[in-house]
């Protein structure tokens, strides 16, 4: 019997590969609107971030939201995403 393989996402942040389960999902629906996706099923366009306090502070320091989804994040949306992640350590 085969071990099913996990799947593996890189952090924006650091650039570390982990589990894609030990990260956190941002999501970027069809209609623009931003979140974080606690069940790793959303629709919509992902980024993953591994949650360190320095890689949530970087993705807002960065703009890396900017780069990733290639459109002009309000400071706003960075702002929340990041009360949000920081929370929930």
């Amino acid at each position: 019997m085969t071990e099913k393989r996990q799947p593996v996402r890189t952090c924006i942040a650091c650039r570390a590969e982990f589990a894609k389960k030990d990260l956190l999902r941002i999501v970027k629906d069809k209609d623009g609107n931003f979140s974080v996706d606690v069940s790793g099923k959303a629709n919509g366009r992902g980024a993953y971030i591994c949650g360190k306090a320095e890689c949530v502070k970087k993705l807002n320091k960065a703009k890396l939201l900017d780069k990733v989804f290639q459109v002009s994040v309000p400071t706003e949306i960075y702002q929340s995403i990041e009360e949000e992640l920081l929370a929930k350590q």
